[in-house]
């Protein structure tokens, strides 16, 4: 057996570029879907750190007035006999710009369940509690505060010019979180009697005290939750680059096993039996797949570890969510690596091993009997293409039978059928359009030889043509969705905000401060907000919905730009109805309850219950939940929300200088709290931007293996192309035009390769928009085509498959006569 697997290994040390074709597939495959794994593994650790910490397992009480609690309400409401418990919140910002979060905590009064209410030993409870006191952080923080993880414990670094209480790590903390007692927290953050809110354990009040604000645990929605569509996008197109990288596998596994046809045979005739000689080019796949494995697993890492900065940045500004900057690979992470990689090469492999396997003695050293079996396999992909074509149809019509808003892995694997359905149907569409074409030129002897040179390679190349398809048309889909998402996002912001200056008083001073702007005369109208919790019932849902109440000034400026999705009898009648006390309802509920316009809802919220009529329903981008909008004064009469910001629209030849100048001196307002409008839209839209990085480059990284495919299939066969060339050099038939030739017949396969990937690229986004995007946001997007995405997906399949020519034409034409003619007489 060592001499049988000695011999077929031989083959590549004859053959290296084949074995680099092999590797290159499975590192490129790897080191893609590990990347993404990595990241999604380390944002994942960094959920669960910051679940287990008490942010939404336990009911949260604050002031119905917008202030802050203080330490007395506190103290009354522990006279009071209710289990409450004070939380300090507060950010700090390192010397290398990372912004830390303070929490402060009194470990004695936090629920039981908490991971802080038993600090562990009696010891280390009191030095949490008692000066000089603790800062327990995880150790991914220290890097942040310049302090080494061998000198962590004990360690008093300055904060903000602040000296800390001393460092004790924990690892179960989230990422860039220090938590302290409550009073070492209140001397840190100077805020004297101020508290961020008060904390009990999950349903231990029945209702709100007085003067108060009870949010559920239940309507607080976990990190975990809310990214799960993102992860789930991430991992959807790294399983895209790595089926394409297999397609380079095997294609290079068709080409050696094609190449060794000889030795195959031989190997029979001396009395190696079959099954043991497919065991054997089955072990060489393991071995070259945990060599191209292991190098993928690493290289992903050092991906992982260039696209995390993008990726954590993107989590905090979408969903509020701290990722580590640092990876935090569970062991797993390895071993599912490396599983999902050999995997896929022997998926890749079993083709071309059970064509080994069927094949008798005569036949493995007959080219004709693989170029039959490949006649067969057309049929096959065809029937396998109807197949998943049916199974497509089916995930669609399972759909439409959904409830909206679910079916998230229903729709991706709609996708993937897709996508696998049209891959499959290529090369029998190619193999039937150059049967056509050579048909109409029998009289063009050179052209006719190149339709049915083509053709004769098609089997070495189809692959390559397959990965490319779906490369393009997954980039075109993207693409298309990104510039949609992007154009229809800033309408909506020019939308949205429409005032100039955008204020967040102090809740204290909020009705002062409204005061003194209406009274302003460079003030053309002021557009205040509010907002607040409910409960939405009788929606025909067994279980009562949490949902967000939001109060806006339907004003002169307001009205005209505020987009409305549906209405019942069009915008004025919708806006009538507004201000008579209607509500607008956004798109996620719409979409997760099945209203409509004219339906009436039953709001609870305050002990005060109201149904109302739904007078539209408007778009909001990026809001993970549902919420329901109504006017600002009766938010305020009706359900007592607290005020919130205030819109400041200013009249044509305003100061606007001076008035924010104003408002700084007579009220502190400062950069945190008064933003101008093309701030705020700026900041949006570098959130956007930052978070389809990711998305970006591994379209990118995607084409440029389905490129890599396409190279190394040709340069795979180089040798024998010489040989089929040859012939007609010694015709007469100048280098020129056979370098040409060979151009325009990647060329015009490249270019009908793209021109199928139009179509397919356009109902990919179709399916982003309206299947994948809808269950995994709850929101639709428009349909948005790009003339120029399209035309860029034929220049690139086209440019793709001149460069992929370019090095073996280069190397006909470099070759010395002499070299010709012995391919020539080899042949």
């Amino acid at each position: 057996m060592l001499t049988t697997l000695a011999t077929l290994l031989s083959h590549y040390r004859r053959h290296p570029g084949q074995l680099a074709m092999l590797l290159l597939g499975l590192w490129v495959a790897s080191a893609l879907w590990s990347s993404v794994q990595a990241i999604n593994a380390s944002a994942r650790d960094s959920y669960a750190r910051a679940e287990a910490l008490f942010s939404t397992g336990m009911d949260r009480l604050e002031r119905r007035d917008g202030a802050p609690p203080t330490r007395d309400d506190f103290l009354a409401l522990r006279r009071a006999g209710l289990p409450v418990s004070p939380l300090l919140e507060g950010e700090l910002e390192a010397a290398d710009g990372t912004r830390l979060t303070v929490i402060g905590i009194d470990p004695l009064t936090l629920p039981g369940d908490s991971a802080f209410a038993a600090a562990g030993s009696p010891g280390e409870l009191t030095d949490f509690l008692t000066p000089p006191w603790q800062t327990r952080l995880a150790p991914d923080t220290l890097p942040a505060l310049g302090v080494a993880a061998r000198d962590a414990a004990g360690a008093t670094p300055v904060l903000d010019g602040r000296r800390l209480p001393p460092l004790a790590p924990a690892p179960a903390l989230p990422p860039d979180t220090l938590v302290m007692d409550i009073a070492a927290a209140a001397a840190l953050l100077d805020a004297g009697e101020t508290l961020t809110r008060l904390v009990t354990a999950a349903d231990a009040l029945a209702e709100a005290p007085d003067g108060l604000v009870l949010s559920r645990a239940t309507t607080l929605v976990s990190p975990g939750q809310l990214t799960e569509s993102f992860h789930l996008n991430l991992t959807a197109m790294a399983l895209l680059a790595l089926v394409v990288g297999l397609f380079i596998v095997q294609a290079a596994l068709g080409l050696a096993l094609e190449q060794r046809l000889g030795m195959l045979r031989t190997l029979r005739a001396l009395g190696v039996p079959g099954r043991r000689l497919v065991g054997l080019l089955l072990l060489e796949l393991v071995l070259l797949g945990l060599v191209g494995a292991l190098a993928g697993i690493v290289s992903g890492v050092w991906l992982a570890r260039v696209l995390l900065p993008d990726v954590a940045a993107t989590l905090d500004s979408l969903y509020g969510a701290g990722v580590a900057a640092e990876l935090q690979l569970p062991w797993h992470y390895w071993l599912g690596g490396l599983a999902v990689t050999l995997g896929g090469l022997l998926l890749a492999g079993s083709g071309v091993l059970w064509r080994a396997a069927r094949l008798g003695v005569l036949g493995l050293g007959q080219a004709q009997a693989w170029r039959t079996g490949y006649h067969r396999q057309l049929r096959l992909m065809a029937a396998a293409g109807a197949a998943c074509a049916l199974a497509g149809l089916a995930l669609w019509a399972w759909l439409v039978r959904q409830p909206p808003g679910e079916g998230l892995l229903a729709g991706f694997g709609l996708m993937a059928m897709l996508l696998l359905a049209s891959a499959l149907w290529l090369p029998p569409l190619l193999a039937l359009g150059l049967a056509g074409l050579a048909r109409l030129a029998r009289r063009r002897a050179l052209l006719q030889w190149g339709l049915a040179d083509l053709q004769l390679q098609l089997p070495r190349l189809a692959l390559a043509m397959m990965a490319l398809l779906i490369a393009l048309s997954a980039n075109l889909g993207v693409s298309s969705m990104v510039g949609g998402f992007r154009l229809t996002f800033l309408d909506w912001l020019d939308q949205r905000l429409v005032a100039d200056l955008y204020l967040r008083p102090p809740a204290e001073r909020y009705d002062e401060i409204h005061a003194w702007l209406a009274d302003r005369p460079e003030v053309d109208e002021l557009l205040a907000t509010r907002r607040t919790e409910a409960t939405l019932r009788d929606t025909g849902h067994d279980a009562p919905r949490p949902v967000g109440l939001y109060g806006i000034t339907p004003g002169e400026r307001l009205v005209p730009s505020w987009p409305l999705l549906a209405t019942r009898e069009g915008r004025e009648a919708a806006w009538q109805a507004f201000r008579e006390g209607g509500v607008f309802i956004n798109e996620q509920l719409a979409i997760a309850t099945g209203l409509a316009p004219g339906d009436r809802i039953t709001l609870d919220a305050t002990g005060r219950r109201e149904t109302l009529t739904v007078a539209a329903i408007y778009p909001d981008y990026g809001n993970p939940r549902g919420e329901v909008l109504l006017a600002t004064p009766r938010l305020a009469e009706h359900y007592r929300a607290p005020p919130g910001s205030l819109g400041i629209a200013l009249h044509a030849d305003a100061d606007e200088a001076a008035l924010r100048g104003a408002l700084s001196a007579r009220f502190g307002a400062d950069s945190d709290t008064l933003r101008d409008q093309r701030e705020v839209k700026r900041l949006s839209t570098a959130i956007f931007e930052r978070t389809f990085t990711i998305t970006r480059a591994l379209s990118t990284l995607t084409l440029a293996v389905a490129a890599l495919a396409l190279l190394a299939s040709l340069l795979a066969q180089a040798r024998e192309r010489r040989r089929q060339l040859a012939p007609l050099w010694a015709l007469g038939v100048p280098r020129r035009r056979l370098v040409g030739s060979q151009l325009a017949q990647l060329g015009g396969a490249a270019l009908a390769t793209g021109l199928l990937a139009v179509p397919l690229g356009i109902a990919v986004t179709a399916g982003l928009v309206k299947v994948v995007n809808v269950a995994a946001f709850g929101w639709r997007l428009p349909l948005s085509l790009f003339p120029g995405e399209i035309l860029l997906t034929l220049a690139t399949a086209v440019a793709v498959a001149l460069l992929a020519t370019v090095l073996p034409a280069l190397a006909l034409w470099r070759i010395p006569p002499r070299a010709l003619l012995a391919e020539e007489e080899a042949t």
